[in-house]
């Protein structure tokens, strides 16, 4: 009989320790399966290499320039050209396919000849612009019908406006330039200028309003780094940053970067770069530009504001 009880209860012994076994495996494989779910792998960036093509938009062009080169800093193996040209020459150019991105200063709509639909748009910034003078006109600020009366040829010296006896010089933008489209359009009302002087270039126009007595044309506030030239506040609101973003100075537009159909590869990087924290709130602001996200209006294709 006692010997019964020993085997009795060694048996009992063997089961209370075959169950703390299994309960104990179990809690393991538990923990190793609740780590595993914690901390997936993580996968490699993958390291960007290749040319990337832009075009377009001159009041563009430092931007992106200077975007490309902090972009290129930190991926040595891709190489990005940014040239000038228009807006026109921008839209049509990735719209056939020789560049990768086309920058604008207008919607891909509001230019005729241009597959809009094959296009996507990509707002990265805004731009302010105004009308510059040579300093020595004498003048800081104009009521927006004087403006389109100068730009019309329907005042011709600038002692009619307050300044110096001396003769209106227009400086314009070929039809091609967005720059022009954008300021016909909301500082000119759509009024059509007179002929003057046509210049692509806004470091060229900024020089020859510089060397030219008399002279007038416009300019993104990202020119005006210096007093070689004088912007015009318009209807006394002075050409700012804060005065575009709350859409009390008029003359503004969204800097479009298009891709043909959706951005992909190299381009989608470049343009999620455009759109990071950094540059939108740093390279921008130095730059002259403003961010997107800081606006406190919009606008549509068809120049109708509102408030967000």
């Amino acid at each position: 009989m006692k010997r019964l009880k020993n085997l009795s209860l060694l048996t009992l012994l063997a089961a209370i320790m075959v169950f703390m076994a299994a309960c104990g495996g179990g809690t393991s494989t538990d923990k190793t399966e609740a780590t595993s779910k914690e901390t997936p792998k993580t996968e490699e960036k993958k390291e960007l290499s290749g040319s990337l093509s832009i075009s377009g938009s001159s009041a563009m062009q430092p931007l992106v320039a200077a975007a490309a080169e902090e972009f290129m800093a930190q991926n040595p193996k891709v190489d990005i050209q940014v040239q000038a040209g228009g807006s026109g020459t921008g839209l049509s150019q990735v719209a056939e396919g020789s560049v990768q991105i086309g920058n604008s200063d207008v919607f891909a709509e509001e230019k005729e000849g241009v597959p809009a639909d094959q296009l996507v748009d990509h707002k990265v910034a805004v731009v302010g612009m105004t009308a510059a003078v040579n300093p020595k006109v004498g003048i800081k600020d104009i009521k927006k019908e004087d403006l389109i009366k100068v730009f019309t040829g329907k005042i011709t010296n600038w002692k009619e406006l307050g300044g110096k006896d001396q003769k209106i010089v227009l400086v314009n933008r070929p039809d091609s330039s967005g720059t022009r489209a954008v300021f016909n359009k909301f500082a000119l009302d759509g009024a059509t200028p007179a002929e003057g002087i046509t210049e692509d270039s806004s470091n060229t126009v900024k020089k020859i309003i510089n060397e030219t007595d008399g002279a007038i044309g416009y300019l993104a506030f990202s020119y005006f780094t210096d007093n070689t030239v004088t912007p015009l506040a318009i209807d006394g609101v002075e050409p700012t940053a804060e005065n575009v973003q709350t859409g009390k100075f008029p003359v503004w537009a969204y800097e479009h970067s298009y891709t043909k159909g959706e951005a992909t590869d190299l381009a989608k990087a470049f343009l999620d770069f455009m759109m990071s924290d950094d540059i939108q709130n740093n390279l921008l602001k130095e730059q002259g530009y403003l961010p997107v996200t800081k606006m406190e209006v919009e606008r549509d294709a068809k120049g109708n504001q509102s408030n967000k």
